[in-house]
């Protein structure tokens, strides 16, 4: 869509607003509105100013005017607005070189694109992620000197079959049994397919939805598989538009990997693959099915896996979910269809067009746009130095001897461990200058000062449990 077009597009839906979106450095979006009597093509080249000194890892406050500068090409009217608004994902550039914001998490999604262009190797690396999430009826938390607590609810969960609900109608979902069942055991069916269809008339490819393993509401929609930078976009759009019909059914969603303890938490298995000149890649006749090429990705993924994990894997809570022994893959393996491998090359279709590979270890709390954006610099990375994966491992990880188990790598046990990792091994998300030394650095720093030391600083309000009478 061009300035012109997206002109047109508010004039056709009578928009009185237009709304501009982009990412802080974490991964959540921002917002600034403007009355649609300001859009022009004009703003499409020289921008909107704004303040970034108030972004999280971002400017310095003396240093913090910005421009944001609109993506034509994102252009939708936005599904929930009262009034009617058209919505706009933007770039961010510094207002007197008019350089792209090296911050900018979308910026580093666009250059990561540039750089596997310029390689020669593919011009396209095609992802499909599937982000889980649960939807509550009722969240409440707090920590402040006098204490901490945390509290989520749900009319499905297994823990409220004893609850007086006037009537209680059961059908709550067993731990751990949650996948696939009918209603009225799957009550968010109906609130699942409004997503989807809200989705989809906002541009979003839908596969499939259904209820996920968890008890208490957790759910996976499947989008169609797109290139990096556009299914960045699309992820952001999917989170904002399962929150808004949450909130509109009085519910509340979230994509917290692990929300609820002793159940499974919410991953984002990432179905990724390289293309050229309209052709895959990873399709051929070794393991799996996979090419050369692909095996060599995968190589590089499992060589920066560690490192990968600060960017796939982010959040103090994404390694409550990565735990040996439960759901979650932290073994450093692969393997076709054995699904407790951190990699499995699916084996659903024989079409060379259908061949990739899937990421098993992410989770939904990442920033979509940085973390894509290294998966591939990873996998790139394996194909340009011809990184040998190692055997496949066809068995049940978790049925291994423990001196079999000794022999395969494991992720990082914390947020702390992954970070440390990060630092040791980041030359390969420096080629092509997509993610700069600035942003790594700012990565590590934001993320051990405002997550890795503020949990480490606050009493756990299971050690009271095992600790207040010793």
């Amino acid at each position: 869509m061009t300035p012109k077009e997206v002109i047109k597009l508010a004039e056709k839906n009578n928009a009185v607003m237009f709304d501009v979106k982009f990412l802080d450095l974490p991964g959540i979006w921002q917002h600034c509105s403007f009355p649609v009597s300001e859009l022009s093509e004009d703003i499409f080249q020289d921008g909107l100013g704004f303040d970034g000194s108030s972004i999280r890892g971002w400017k310095a406050i003396n240093n913090s005017d910005m421009l944001i500068i609109p993506d034509p090409t994102t252009a939708i009217m936005d599904p929930f607005t009262k009034y009617p608004t058209l919505s706009l994902v933007a770039n961010i550039a510094d207002p007197i070189t008019m350089e792209k914001y090296s911050r900018d998490p979308r910026n580093v999604a666009m250059k990561a694109e540039a750089y596997l262009k310029s390689t020669g190797i593919a011009d396209t690396c095609y992802f499909g992620p599937e982000a889980e999430f649960f939807v509550f009826d009722d969240i409440r938390y707090q920590s402040d000197e006098s204490g901490a607590f945390y509290q989520v609810d749900s009319v499905e969960a297994q823990w409220n079959t004893g609850r007086e609900e006037d009537p209680n109608l059961g059908y709550k979902p067993r731990y751990k049994e949650g996948y696939f069942p009918v209603p009225p055991t799957d009550t968010l069916m109906d609130i699942r397919s409004e997503m989807a269809m809200v989705m989809q008339e906002s541009g979003i490819d839908v596969e499939a939805h259904h209820h996920e393993v968890a008890t208490a509401g957790q759910g996976e929609i499947d989008m169609r598989f797109s290139p990096l930078l556009k299914m960045a976009d699309n992820l952001m759009l999917f989170k904002y538009i399962i929150r808004n019909v949450a909130k509109k059914h009085n519910k509340t969603a979230t994509f917290m990997p692990k929300p609820v303890w002793n159940d499974n938490g919410s991953g984002m298995h990432v179905h990724q693959s390289l293309w050229k000149a309209g052709k895959p890649l990873f399709a051929g006749d070794k393991y799996g099915g996979l090419s050369e090429m692909g095996l060599h990705y995968i190589g590089g993924i499992l060589k920066h896996a560690r490192a990968l994990a600060a960017l796939v894997a982010p959040t103090t809570n994404s390694y409550k979910r990565l735990v040996p022994g439960f759901e979650a893959p932290v073994n450093l393996a692969y393997s076709s269809r054995n699904r407790s491998a951190a990699i499995r090359i699916p084996m659903y279709s024989t079409s060379p067009k259908a061949k990739r590979i899937e990421l098993r270890f992410p989770d939904p709390s990442c920033n979509p746009y940085l973390a894509f954006a290294a998966m591939m610099m990873a996998g790139l990375d394996g194909v340009q130095n011809k990184i040998d994966p190692g055997q496949p491992l066809d068995k049940d990880i978790y049925g291994l001897t423990p001196e079999e188990l000794s022999e395969i790598p494991a992720l990082p046990g914390s947020l702390d461990e992954s970070l440390d990792a990060l630092e040791a091994d980041q030359d390969f998300l420096l080629k092509g200058d997509v993610f700069t030394q600035d942003v790594i650095d700012v990565w590590l720093s934001y993320k051990r000062e405002n997550e890795v030391a503020e949990l480490r600083l606050r009493p756990h309000p299971y050690e009271f449990t095992m600790y207040y009478d010793i």
